[in-house]
């Protein structure tokens, strides 16, 4: 299990920062189109950084049926 999501290999959260680092989009994977609001291309309906503030966010949560989470030490995904 990683300890990070920059680390879970074979996840597409990794492929997706990864390519982001690259101002790129990985090509396996589904765009995001943007706000739901707008007339929306087909793709994923928000924008990666909501993308990556919800990974984070259901990362850090501590629940007895998961089996591990983000430890509040790590730096968010953002910085």
């Amino acid at each position: 299990m990683a300890k990070t999501p920059e680390n879970s290999e074979h996840t597409s959260v990794q492929k997706r920062i990864k390519s982001a680092k690259d101002a790129k989009q990985p090509k396996q994977l589904a765009r995001f189109a943007g706000s739901h609001r707008k007339h929306m291309p087909k793709g994923l309906p928000f924008e990666l950084k909501s993308y990556l503030e919800l990974v984070e966010l259901t990362g850090r949560c501590m629940r007895e049926d998961k089996r591990g989470h983000i430890e509040q030490r790590t730096l968010p995904l953002l910085e």
